[in-house]
C-alpha cells in the first residue's frame, strides 16, 4: 500500500456507520449518478438531430469529446481534494454545476456554444461520478463493497436504457432541447436529497494544495485532446504543423506536472501510486477499456438510426438490451465478489466477451437484421459490466484509506483520457469517411460542391426520410459502410485489456471502511453495538442514563 499522511485534521465528532445510515447516504449517490449518466445517454439518441439543427454534423463528435475531456481535467481535481477537505460540499457543488450546464445546453442557438456548455456539464458530471465512488469506499469495506458498486452500476445501466427512450420520444415529439429540460427537476431532487441525507465529516487543509499541478494537469490533457482531433480532423490533419504543436504543448505540460508532483508538498496525484502494481495493471486496464467502449456507445445510436432507418424513439428501444446484459453483470459481479472475495476472473472474462462482441460489430450494414443487432449489443453490455466497477474496486482496496478519493480519481482519469482519445481518433475515422462518403453521394444526385457540403453538415433523421428513395439508400450504405470497419480498430484494444487483467493481482480485501480506518467514523459491530445502546437510551426515562463526554454523532 501507498501511504500518505493526512493533509487535513477533522472537525466534529466521530460518525456513526450503522446499516441504516449507509442506506441513506447510498440514497444520495444513486441520485447524483442518476443525472450524470441519464444526461449521457439522452445526447446519443438525439445526437443527430442536434448537430443537423445546430449545423455541425461534420463536428459532431466534439459533442461527445468536449465532455469527456471537461469530465477528465477535473477528476483528479475532485479526487484530491475530496480526500483534503471532504466530500459534502464538493458533491452538491457538481450537482448544481450539471443543473446549471444543462439549462445552457437547451438555451443554446449555435453548435460551439452548445459543445462549451456541455464542457460545462462535464465539469460537474465528474464530480458526481467520482465522488460517488469514493465516498462508498468510505462508508462500506472492500469486502462489502461489491454490493453496492454492482447497483452504481446498474445506474449507469438504467440511465442508459431510459435515456435513449427520453431522448427518442424527445425528438419525435417534442424538441431536442428537453433531453436538457428534464435535468432540471432531477438536479433539483438530486440536489435536495443529497443536502439532507450526505453527512459527512467537515475537514480543515493542514498542508498547501497543489495549485500549480491543477493548471499543469488541466494543460496537458487539454492539449492531448486536441492534439488527437486535429490530428483527425480532414481540415488540419497529422501533419500539420498545429497538429504537432499540440503535441508539444502536451509533452512540455506533462513534463511538468512530473516534475511539479515530485516536489509538491501534497501533490494531486502522488508518483508513488504508480510503484503500486496491482494499481497500475487495473489503471491500465481502465485505459484501455475507455479507448474501445466509449467510442462505441457514442455512435451506436447514430448507426441505428441512419443506417437502419429507425427513429430516435426505436433507436433507443434497441439499445435496451445492451444495458441489459451490462446492469445483470454488473450486479451480478458485485454479489458474487462480495460473497467469495475474489475479483480476478470477472475482468479476464469480461475482456474476451467485449472483444467478441466487437467482432461481430464489425458485420452491421444497413441489412442486418434487428433482432441479431440486439443480441450483439446485449454480450458488449455484458462484458462491460465484468470490467467496469470491478476495477475501480480493486483500485481502492489495493491503497492507503487516506488515498481512496485520489487513487480512485486518478484510475478514472486515465480511463477518461482512453475515452477521449477513442471518441476523437475513432470518431475522426468515422465521421471524416462519412463526410467523403456523404458529399459523394450529393454530388452524385446533381448536387454542387458548395450544395453537397452543406447538406452534409444540416443532415439529420426527418431530413433523411424526406429525400428521393437512391439518395437515401445512398445515405444509407454510406452511414454503414463508415462506422461498422471503426470496429475492427477497437479489438486490438480489448484485446490488449484481456492480457492486463490476466496479470492482475488478487490480494484481500479490507473488512474496514475508509472513514473507520481513517478514525473518523465507528463501523461494523461497535456501530451497530452503539445503535442499540442508543435505542435503550431512548427508552430509558430522562434523568437515568449519562452519556459520556465525545460521543460520536448519531
Amino acid at each position: 500500500m501507498t501511504t500518505t499522511p493526512p493533509a487535513t485534521a477533522q472537525d466534529g465528532p466521530l460518525l456513526v456507520l450503522t446499516q441504516k445510515r449507509i442506506w441513506i447516504i447510498f440514497s444520495a449517490l444513486i441520485a447524483g449518478m442518476l443525472l450524470s449518466s441519464l444526461d449521457q445517454t439522452i445526447v446519443s439518441t438525439a445526437m443527430p438531430t442536434i448537430v443537423g439543427e445546430l449545423g455541425g454534423v461534420e463536428h459532431q463528435a466534439w459533442i461527445t469529446t468536449a465532455y469527456l475531456l471537461a469530465t477528465t481535467v477535473v477528476m483528479p481535481v475532485y479526487g484530491k481534494f475530496g480526500d483534503v477537505l471532504g466530500r459534502r460540499t464538493l458533491f452538491l457543488v457538481a450537482i448544481a454545476l450539471f443543473t446549471l450546464a444543462s439549462v445552457g445546453c437547451a438555451l443554446a442557438t449555435g453548435f460551439w456554444g452548445f459543445v462549451a456548455f456541455r464542457a460545462m456539464q462535464g465539469l460537474g458530471g465528474g464530480g458526481l461520478m467520482i465522488l460517488s465512488q469514493a465516498i462508498i469506499a468510505d462508508i462500506v469495506p472492500a469486502s462489502e463493497r461489491g454490493k453496492y458498486m454492482g447497483p452504481l452500476g446498474g445506474i449507469f445501466g438504467l440511465s442508459a436504457v431510459a435515456g435513449p427512450l427520453l431522448g427518442g420520444y424527445f425528438v419525435d415529439h417534442q424538441t431536442w432541447q428537453w433531453a436538457f429540460y428534464i435535468n432540471i427537476p432531477i438536479g433539483v431532487v438530486a440536489f435536495a436529497v443529497a443536502w439532507f441525507t450526505l453527512t459527512l465529516p467537515h475537514k480543515r487543509v493542514t498542508r498547501r494544495i497543489d495549485v500549480a499541478g491543477v493548471v499543469l494537469l488541466s494543460v496537458a490533457t487539454t492539449c492531448l485532446i486536441f492534439f488527437t482531433e486535429f490530428g483527425g480532423n480532414a481540415e488540419h490533419g497529422w501533419g500539420a504543423a498545429t497538429t504537432w504543436a499540440w503535441a508539444a504543448g502536451m509533452l512540455l505540460a506533462g513534463a511538468l506536472f512530473v516534475w511539479n508532483e515530485a516536489r509538491a508538498e501534497d501533490p494531486i496525484i502522488p508518483l508513488g501510486l504508480f510503484r503500486n502494481p496491482v494499481f497500475v495493471n487495473a489503471t491500465a486496464i481502465g485505459l484501455t477499456l475507455g479507448l474501445g467502449m466509449f467510442a462505441a456507445i457514442a455512435f451506436v445510436p447514430t448507426f441505428l438510426q441512419m443506417s437502419s432507418g429507425t427513429s430516435a424513439a426505436e433507436s433507443g428501444l434497441l439499445m435496451l438490451p445492451m444495458m441489459a446484459g451490462l446492469m445483470g453483470s454488473s450486479i451480478w459481479s458485485g454479489i458474487m465478489i462480495s460473497r467469495t472475495g475474489r475479483y480476478r476472473g470477472y475482468p479476464i472474462a469480461g475482456t474476451l466477451v467485449t472483444a467478441a462482441a466487437m467482432l461481430a460489430l464489425t458485420t452491421l450494414a444497413a441489412d442486418t437484421p434487428i433482432w441479431l443487432i440486439c443480441v450483439y449489443l446485449f454480450v458488449f453490455g455484458a462484458g462491460l459490466g465484468l470490467i467496469m466497477q470491478v476495477i475501480v474496486l480493486v483500485v481502492q482496496n489495493a491503497v492507503d484509506p487516506a488515498m481512496v478519493g485520489t487513487a480512485t480519481s486518478t484510475n478514472n482519469y486515465f480511463r477518461e483520457v482512453g475515452a477521449a482519445l477513442g471518441v476523437a481518433i475513432f470518431g475522426a475515422i468515422f465521421t471524416n469517411n462519412l463526410s467523403e462518403k456523404l458529399t459523394a453521394v450529393f454530388t452524385g444526385a446533381g448536387a454542387s460542391a458548395d450544395q453537397a457540403g452543406q447538406a452534409t453538415a444540416t443532415l439529420d433523421p426527418q431530413t433523411l426520410a424526406q429525400l428521393p428513395g437512391p439518395v437515401r439508400d445512398g445515405i444509407v450504405t454510406a452511414y454503414a459502410d463508415s462506422l461498422a470497419p471503426v470496429f475492427w480498430y477497437l479489438i486490438p484494444f480489448m484485446l490488449l485489456a484481456f492480457l492486463l487483467a490476466l496479470l492482475l493481482r488478487q490480494i484481500p480485501l479490507s473488512d474496514t471502511a475508509g472513514m473507520v480506518a481513517r478514525g473518523e467514523a465507528i463501523g461494523g459491530e461497535d456501530a451497530a453495538r452503539y445503535d442499540a445502546e442508543q435505542r435503550e437510551a431512548a427508552r430509558t426515562p430522562a434523568g437515568h442514563r449519562e452519556e459520556p463526554a465525545g460521543t460520536p454523532a448519531p
